[in-house]
């Protein structure tokens, strides 16, 4: 195995970027073989949501709320309707299956069948002609429209750390106009102020008395901010990306217990997994650290001082276990029979960057800990800023889209959505 030198992938944006990919690899035929034709495919829908029935907060294992959901063909031509439901901006933890319950009926439509996808680690309410296959949609006839009626509740499980919650319909095949997607927001009760797991790599210098490039320390911090507690366990992670292109990189990451540097043991060259965070971690269990240092072994070959990334990431240990937050940090690595000095263009991570807020050398316990928040997180490096967690309006829909469609095979419609959405922008 070659070692990795592609650029990092930030979280969910990038997610994005590697299922375009895969589709570029794996659907080589013609774009007519797609399910959406290019003469149905007119991106001219337009969706309205009425108002939910009863009115007023959701509560967990309460009562559902329902409302109609109606798909206008204003053009002169029939158009296929892929629906596509996306609830975005629920707070620090992923959402699985259960939490919340979805259900959708044909009112003027055929009838219909409903299910939940996670492509991506998002919660997407699809649904579909019943007896049809998950890439079969709608006829929408010209200039005529199809009404269903949608059910929304929290399961009990709806996480104590998540709250109100937008929920946008749309398509996944793209028949929809640039301004025909529509949103409704969602008030739960009781409120919570909604946080994110705030998680940074920090400090990233030399090893007290190793020459200098030969070994790096550094402090990988998180905390979770806002209400509620993570209710499963999290796994947390750190893989490895070169710059150089090495077969027996031969890298080693240790970690500080109880004074000592013990070292990771892994399978995978490229992919360390730290302790797993037990359940119950929260705002109040506030910043922890976890101090890092990496080295390259007596057996590697590689050759000279070279640019090393680290991406931390973390994951729920059951349910939901797409990764969902994380931190990146780039800096210079050398072997210790190789020269220490940089290379020409070094990354400015390459230097300590000392952080007023990094917190003293952790507890055994400390150390046992690692943990994430939200959707759609922007590594960070290793200037001591932290990792944004929270949604932005268009990376569950950007993301999401590519994840959906490498399943349906619809790469014609995600390059669609990937040009009206440039276009949005």
């Amino acid at each position: 195995m070659s070692a990795r030198t592609a650029a990092l992938r930030p979280f969910r944006t990038a997610a994005a970027t590697a299922v375009v990919a895969a589709v570029a690899g794996t659907a080589l035929m013609p774009l007519s073989a797609y399910a959406a034709p290019a003469a149905e495919n007119l991106h001219s829908l337009k969706i309205t949501m009425g108002a939910p029935a009863p009115s007023g907060p959701l509560t967990r294992g309460g009562a559902a709320e329902t409302f109609e959901l109606t798909v206008s063909n204003p053009a002169d031509k029939a158009s296929s309707f892929h629906p596509w439901l996306l609830l975005q901006d629920a707070g620090a933890s992923p959402l699985t299956q259960s939490d919340v319950v979805f259900k959708v009926e044909g009112v003027t439509a055929p009838a219909t069948e409903s299910s939940i996808g996670q492509q991506d680690g998002e919660w997407q309410g699809l649904f579909r002609p019943a007896g049809k296959t998950g890439g079969e949609g709608f006829e929408i006839p010209a200039g005529g429209k199809m009404t269903w009626k949608v059910t929304i509740g929290l399961g009990k499980t709806y996480p104590s750390t998540n709250g109100d919650f937008t929920l946008m319909a749309t398509s996944y095949s793209g028949e929809v106009a640039d301004d025909g997607s529509a949103t409704l927001t969602f008030k739960t009760d009781p409120s919570v102020k909604k946080g994110e797991l705030e998680t940074a790599f920090k400090n990233v210098g030399d090893c007290k008395g190793v020459p200098a490039l030969q070994c790096r320390e550094m402090d990988l911090t998180y905390r979770l901010t806002g209400d509620g507690e993570f209710a499963t366990a999290i796994h947390p992670s750190v893989d490895v990306y070169f710059s150089t292109d090495a077969k027996v990189p031969n890298f080693q990451l240790e970690m500080l217990v109880d004074g000592k540097w013990q070292g990771i043991s892994t399978a995978d060259a490229y992919n360390f997994m730290l302790p797993t965070i037990p359940k119950g971690f929260s705002a109040a269990s506030g910043e922890r650290v976890v101090h890092l240092r990496t080295s390259f072994g007596p057996n590697t070959d590689v050759k000279k001082a070279t640019e090393v990334t680290l991406n931390s990431s973390f994951s729920m240990a059951e349910g939901n276990t797409s990764p969902f937050a994380g931190s990146m940090t780039k800096f210079q690595l050398a072997p210790a029979t190789a020269t220490t000095s940089p290379s020409p263009t070094p990354s400015k991570s390459a230097t300590a960057q000392p952080s007023a807020s990094a917190s003293p050398s952790p507890s055994s316990s400390t150390t046992a800990a690692v943990v994430a928040a939200n959707t759609n997180t922007k590594a960070t490096g290793s200037t001591g800023s932290l990792a944004h967690t929270g949604a932005d309006p268009n990376t569950g829909l950007y993301s999401g889209l590519a994840a959906v469609l490498v399943g349906l095979g619809g790469a014609a419609a995600w390059l669609g959505a990937r040009r009206r959405r440039a276009t949005r922008a």
